[in-house]
């Protein structure tokens, strides 16, 4: 029924993807080079995204320089999966946010590392100039990249609530410009945001698949100490998705999305010594069963509603 499984999955998902590209799965070591975001030193604006907390680098060890994170990271994917392709993952924060100079060397450390068979950059689609794009170009013929963007949501009354202090046209000028350079690019959405609903989740997942993007991280909104998220939530000032409010949701989403479109998460994982809610999203695999049992129920799959 669904063409993109070799199981019982009713997605796209990514080990689907690596088996079917590469013969195999590849691993993600992810790293800190120390990065700022224009929301946070004032280029833009300042105290970044309301939800933020390190700018996600949450499993990163970014008091040591790059060769030592790829160690670190290496041995504790070896530990358990044995000597397997890595994909060095440019995690916190905004990741071409730098001179492309700098860029070029701290890319060119990663693919110097044993075992890389990969990249991916997590970035900002209003921190991608032309010198940049140039960069990602370069990088993009040496090996596999993938540049992901947080697009969190189309809706601007979230956008500028969230502090993103990047409008969605902006976002979508730099989501063609990697696209019209072939560049593999991975999109990022948030159910739960403050103040939307259902309706307007599921018109973030359509609007998003008109763009056909190549890969997709679904995920619930995590509210994380120290965080002004944290702060509205503990006034009472916005309100959080049930489990089986968020997996229907989901389901809905995935019948939106073009079936070719790889889903690289469809839950998240937050700081589970700093979670505040939900606390739900703690067990990552009743979420994913959740979903999977639902899309069986309703007998639908990923790519069911979608309308090029």
């Amino acid at each position: 029924m669904f063409k993109y499984t070799s199981d019982n999955k009713r997605y796209h998902t990514l080990n689907y993807y690596f088996k079917k590209n590469y013969g195999h799965k590849l691993y993600k070591a992810v790293i800190d080079c120390g990065f700022t975001c224009p929301n946070i030193d004032g280029s833009k604006g300042y105290g970044g995204c309301i939800f933020c907390d390190g700018g996600s680098g949450y499993f990163t060890k970014g008091e040591l320089d790059i060769a030592e994170q790829l160690k670190a990271e290496s041995e504790r994917i070896f530990r358990k999966n044995g000597t397997v392709p890595i994909i060095a993952y440019f995690q916190a924060n905004t990741n071409t946010y730098a001179p492309a100079e700098k860029l070029r060397d701290i890319y060119y450390k990663a693919l110097a590392f044993p075992h890389i068979e990969g990249i991916s950059i997590g970035t900002r689609a209003d921190c991608l100039s032309d010198d940049i794009i140039d960069l990602l170009c370069e990088i993009n013929s040496l090996t596999n990249l993938t540049v992901e963007l947080g697009m969190q949501t189309i809706h601007e009354s979230t956008i500028k609530l969230i502090n993103r202090c990047c409008t969605h046209d902006e976002f979508i000028r730099g989501y063609y410009k990697l696209k019209q350079n072939n560049i593999r690019v991975c999109l990022h959405i948030i159910n739960s945001l403050p103040f939307e609903t259902a309706e307007m989740m599921t018109e973030t997942a359509r609007q998003t698949a008109l763009l056909r993007p190549d890969c997709l991280k679904i995920q619930m909104l995590h509210v994380i100490k120290g965080t002004k998220l944290a702060e509205m939530y503990k006034e009472g000032r916005i309100s959080l998705m049930s489990r089986e409010e968020y997996i229907d949701t989901v389901v809905k989403q995935l019948e939106l999305i073009p079936p070719e479109t790889v889903i690289e998460r469809i839950t998240g994982d937050g700081d589970k010594s700093k979670l505040i809610a939900p606390d739900w999203s703690r067990d990552k695999i009743a979420v994913i069963g959740g979903i999977d049992k639902e899309l069986a129920v309703r007998d639908t799959y990923q790519g069911r509603l979608y309308k090029p």
